[in-house]
This record gives structure tokens, sequence and C-alpha cells, in this order.
């Protein structure tokens, strides 16, 4: 059974895919052009009570995307799917963010790179539907860095975390097969082991 689509990203991992830094992001979010969010804790203000995924101002914490503070503090969000920014006006309600709590929707990431040609661009020949070769290398350099995994569902287990990180989609082989492809390569490192 394949897992879903990852729900969100960190803007460390979007960082990375789309090769620029965080500044980068900072200022396509400043200006409209992608939405950064982060879970807050219940606030309330007037008759409202807002809790979850808002959108933030990055505006206001620029200096985190720069290598500034550690940490900031959100006077204000913008909960998700609406327009309007709530001030938050009780100190004690504001809400400390940093940059590992920052993150980009799944959704928002394809509408971005759709809309900015950043598609990933498919390869002459078959597709494949995993990338075998990525978590082989990643195998080989477990092996030589940690040794042989003591028993094959581990082995099998490391695998499929592999692909669960690297997978664009939430696409994961199945771990039957992942078995049958990997198993007599770990059968012949217990040979040797």
């Amino acid at each position: 059974m394949a897992l879903p689509q990852r729900a969100f990203y960190t803007v460390q991992e979007a960082a990375l895919r789309w090769d620029c830094t965080l500044g980068g992001l900072a200022g396509w979010a400043a200006t409209g052009r992608l939405e950064i969010v982060t879970a807050i804790r219940p606030v309330i203000q007037g008759a409202h009570i807002h809790a979850g995924f808002v959108a933030i101002p990055v505006t206001d914490i620029l200096g985190l995307f720069w290598g500034g503070p550690e940490a900031a503090t959100l006077r204000r969000f913008r909960p998700v799917e609406t327009e309007d920014w709530v001030l938050i006006e009780n100190p004690a309600d504001f809400v400390e963010v940093r940059i590992s709590s920052l993150l980009i929707a799944a959704e928002e990431m394809q509408r971005f790179e759709t809309a900015n040609g950043l598609m990933r661009r498919v390869s002459s020949g078959a597709p494949s539907r995993h990338d075998r070769e990525g978590v082989l290398a990643y195998l080989i350099r477990r092996v030589h860095v940690e040794g042989v995994p003591a028993t094959q569902g581990e082995w099998t287990a490391i695998a499929l975390d592999w692909f669960a990180q690297h997978s664009e989609d939430g696409e994961v082989p199945d771990e039957s097969t992942i078995r049958r492809r990997l198993g007599p390569i770990w059968k012949s490192l217990q040979e040797d082991a």
C-alpha cells in the first residue's frame, strides 16, 4: 500500500529542492509569491479561537532567514485560506517561531513549481517509479559506515525509510518488493560478515 503524498515540506527542504537560499524563499514569500505557514497553539482574539496552521508574515521575521536570531516572535498571522491578518493583542499569546517550524504545504509547493517552471524534468526512456540507484547508493554507504544490519527486516525498514524520505509524490515500493529485490544483497553481505 502506497503512503499518501507528504502534506508539508520544511523551508530548508524547499531551498534544497529548488537550489536556492532561505533568503530567496523569504523574498518570494514577502512579495506574495509563496505562502509559508506554521502551526500555532490556540489563540483567543475577540470571539474567535485561532489554532492550527496559519500563514506567517515573513517580513516580520526576516532575520530568521539570514542567520539572525534562532527564534522570532510572531505578533500576527493569517488563518490559512483567509485574507485578513489577525493581530495578537495579548503578549502572553505571542508565538515563538524558528526556521525549523516554518513549512510550505505540498499543494503550495506544486503551485509554485508549476507557476515558475520548476517541474521535474522526465528523462528519456521508460520512467522508473522509484529511485533504485539512490537507495542502493545509500545502503552501500550505510553498510560501509555502520556495518551490515543484523536482520533482513532491519535492512528492509532502512530502505523503506529512505524511499519515504525521498519520494516526491509520497509513493514508496511495498515491503515485499523491497525484500525481493534487496534480500539477495543482504544475504550475500551476511555470508561475508
